[in-house]
């Protein structure tokens, strides 16, 4: 058997740092059993899908190393869904209903005050032919609901019916069918909802595994359902904590908050929000994993915690500092130069100033410091501005090496009595116009001799 998942997102918005650990925890579980890895998109509400965002959604999956194997859109298998609601209507478990939202929502009011859980009662089996033909004639079009199995003879009469599985995520899980309403699968204009597109698709598609958010722990009792009246085995299923900022708010496509198409623009690496999605909130300290193969050899589904997983979105500049500071300059020669930053001196200037880098776009900061000198003029007092002026005057002749500012401070040191941050901050500020950065003995090389003398204060 081939492990076979699938990310299923519906192309409504872009997606966010939540729905990348949906889809990084079925990548990675695919890598890690060498399975295939489907990106399917559930496309089926036609107002608000758009080929737009299922692009974006792919460059995005794209940008943070997941790559899929096949990709699916439910709007073009209609057929096979229209296929499974005959057989459904045939087998006697999907029946019409004719109830308007509003009377729904009083009979669920009425239960509530009965002390009943407000599902839905079934009311519609006991319409007579008559009853229907009225509704009809009224223009009514009725929506169609699944029979849950939750009854021994009468379904006017449901008990406890319960379903379990060993969740890949959670462990063992239970869902009691009678405390859940018979699932809407067809709405009035005929389009599908969610859940019967889905079960098909998994059949079809061969899925083995279907990894998703804890809040579908009840729709996968309903689901399993589902799958045996269609004639199939389920596939094992785990359900990971979701993603929620510090205050406990979710995340939203629609909203945009925190969606990686931002992170990305805000210059947050691939690897900062592929650690961070995957890693927080499971027993695995949240590290910067330097690449998707390392993150395969460090994820285990079955880690993961069963309560929220809330996260502060400055850990993603953590991360990315971690990721910046150990970078190889053969990783980022290419969008180096995209920024200009190229050359002799661009591996040197990199390994100089990786350190101090929050983005790697901040290089094009010191790119410019080391080439065109302080952007700012230096705040030196006139002490200050007179040692910088004599300093100079001390500095050896080139061929320069990197023990060359340890040999010029030396020298400095001896001639002037000054020591320290006294020593140090004046030739720092004359030569970067910055009060911190990278380590001066990296730079000086850089600078060259002609270059350090002409940022003589």
């Amino acid at each position: 058997m081939t492990v076979t998942v699938r990310f299923a997102p519906s192309p409504t918005g872009r997606i966010h740092i939540g729905n990348a650990r949906t889809a990084l925890f079925n990548w990675l579980f695919a890598q890690k059993h060498r399975g295939r890895f489907i990106q399917r998109f559930d496309d089926t509400d036609t107002l608000r899908s758009r080929q737009e965002y299922a692009d974006s959604i792919l460059y995005d999956l794209h940008w943070l190393g997941i790559f899929q194997d096949a990709t699916e859109y439910q709007s073009r298998r209609i057929e096979a869904y229209d296929a499974a609601v005959e057989r459904l209507k045939a087998a006697g478990v999907l029946y019409p209903c004719y109830e308007t939202p509003e009377e729904l929502d009083l009979r669920r009011k009425i239960r509530r005050t009965r002390g009943l859980p407000p599902v839905y009662g079934r009311e519609a089996l006991e319409l007579t032919s008559a009853q229907v033909a009225e509704f009809e004639s009224d223009g009514r079009r009725p929506h169609w609901r699944f029979l849950l199995p939750n009854f021994a003879g009468d379904p006017m009469e449901p008990q406890r019916t319960e379903i379990h599985w060993n969740d890949v995520v959670r462990g063992d899980e239970t869902v009691d069918l009678a405390s859940v309403s018979d699932p809407v699968l067809v709405r009035e204009d005929g389009t599908y909802l969610y859940t019967l597109p889905s079960v098909v698709d998994d059949i079809d598609m061969a899925v083995t595994h279907v990894i998703r958010g804890d809040d579908h722990v009840t729709n996968t009792g309903v689901q399993i359902a589902l799958f045996k009246a269609l004639g199939s085995e389920p596939p094992a299923f785990g359900h990971h904590n979701l993603l929620t900022t510090i205050s406990g708010e979710g995340l939203s496509k629609r909203t945009g908050a925190l969606s990686i198409e931002g992170l990305r623009e805000a210059g947050i690496e691939p690897m900062a929000v592929a650690s961070l999605a995957v890693l927080i909130g499971t027993s695995e300290s949240v590290q910067a994993v330097p690449t998707m193969a390392d993150l395969v050899e460090r994820f285990d589904p079955a880690a993961t915690s069963k309560s929220a997983a809330k996260f502060d979105p400055d850990e993603l500049l953590v991360l990315n500092r971690s990721l910046l500071h150990h970078m190889p300059f053969e990783q980022a020669r290419d969008r180096l130069a995209a920024l200009g930053i190229a050359g002799d001196r661009a591996e040197a200037f990199w390994n100089a100033v990786r350190g101090n880098l929050d983005r790697l776009s901040d290089a094009t900061q010191w790119w410019a410091v080391v080439n065109e000198g302080p952007q700012e003029k230096p705040d030196l007092s006139a002490e200050d501005r007179e040692f910088v002026d004599k300093a100079l005057d001390l500095l050896p002749e080139e061929p320069w090496d990197g023990s060359i500012w340890r040999k010029w401070t030396g020298k400095v040191r001896e001639e002037s009595g000054r020591k320290g941050k006294a020593l140090f901050m004046p030739l720092r500020l004359a030569l970067t116009g910055l009060p911190s950065g990278p380590d001066l003995a990296d730079l000086l090389p850089l600078l060259g001799r002609e270059g350090t003398l002409a940022r003589r204060p």
